[in-house]
C-alpha cells in the first residue's frame, strides 16, 4: 500500500507521537461514521472490551495476529511469554507496531497469509471485528481454506464479528436490503476511511450474524468451538478445526 493511501496507517502513526484526531468510516451510501479512533488501537488489557479479554485465553502455542494494527494483542501475549507475530496491509502500522515493541512484524496483506510454512501457528487471532478482514462470502471461505493449511492440527481462530442484524436505524437496514437487492451479503459494506486530508481506497468488509459465519465455515475444516456474547452486536468466536478434514 502506497503511503499517500495509507490513512489507517498514518492515523495510529501519528497518534503514537501524540496527535489525536477522529478517524472518519465512510460507507459506499454516503453515511460517515465518526465513532471509531486510535485509542482502541492501543488500549491496554484491562481496557479492552470484555469478550476480548476472554477469548484471548484460548490463544495457545505460536499466535497469529492478522490486522495488528498498532500491536496490542502482540504486545499482551509478549507479555506473557508466548511468541507472536504481527501481519497488516498498512506499512505504517507495522512500523508503528515494531516501534512500540513487537518483536516479529510484518507487512502482509491477508490474501497472501499462505506465504507462512505449513502448519507454522498455533492461534491467529482477528480482533478489532477482525472477521471482516474476509470481505466476503467466497473470499472468507477461500481465505479459511489457507488458514487451515498454515495451522496445526488443533489450531483455533479468534475471531471478533459483528452481528449486522441487531439494528433499529431504518439507514442501517436500508443498506443491508440494497446489499441483498445487488447479491451481495446483508453485512457485506463498501467502506474506505478518511483522515485528515487522507483517503484510503475502497474496500470490502463484512458482518456476519452466528449462521452466517456458521455457512461461511462449512466445507473449509473450520466449525465454530463457542461464542462469546456481549452487550452489543459484537461477538467473539472461538473457532476450532474439524477433526479428519484437510
Amino acid at each position: 500500500m502506497k503511503k499517500n493511501k495509507d490513512t489507517y496507517g498514518k492515523e495510529v502513526e501519528d497518534f503514537l507521537k501524540g496527535e489525536k484526531y477522529p478517524e472518519i468510516v465512510e460507507r459506499s451510501d454516503g453515511l460517515l461514521d465518526l465513532s471509531g479512533g486510535s485509542v482502541s488501537y492501543f488500549a491496554e488489557f484491562k481496557d479492552w472490551p470484555k469478550i476480548q479479554k476472554e477469548g484471548i485465553k484460548y490463544a495457545h502455542g505460536k499466535v497469529l495476529d492478522v490486522g495488528a494494527g498498532a500491536g496490542r494483542v502482540c504486545l499482551y501475549l509478549q507479555k506473557k511469554g508466548q511468541e507472536a507475530v504481527a501481519i497488516d496491509n498498512s506499512p505504517l502500522a507495522i512500523s508503528t507496531c515494531k516501534k512500540r515493541g513487537v518483536k516479529q512484524a510484518k507487512v502482509l496483506p491477508i490474501e497472501e497469509i499462505d506465504k507462512f510454512k505449513p502448519e507454522t501457528f498455533d492461534s491467529i487471532i482477528m480482533y478489532g471485528n477482525g472477521f471482516g478482514l474476509f470481505a466476503s462470502f467466497k473470499k472468507a471461505k477461500r481465505l479459511l481454506k489457507k488458514f487451515h493449511k498454515i495451522t496445526t492440527p488443533n489450531a483455533l481462530i479468534i475471531a471478533e464479528a459483528r452481528d449486522p442484524y441487531q439494528t433499529k436505524d431504518p439507514i442501517h437496514l436500508d443498506y443491508l436490503k440494497a446489499n441483498r437487492k445487488k447479491g451481495r451479503m446483508s453485512g457485506q459494506l463498501r467502506i474506505r476511511v478518511r483522515c485528515k486530508k487522507f483517503i484510503g481506497p475502497w474496500f470490502d468488509y463484512l458482518l456476519v450474524s452466528r449462521k452466517e459465519m456458521e455457512e461461511i465455515l462449512e466445507e473449509t475444516g473450520w466449525k465454530i468451538k463457542k461464542i462469546i456474547k456481549g452487550n452489543s452486536p459484537m461477538y467473539v468466536a472461538i473457532i476450532e478445526k474439524e477433526k479428519n478434514k484437510s
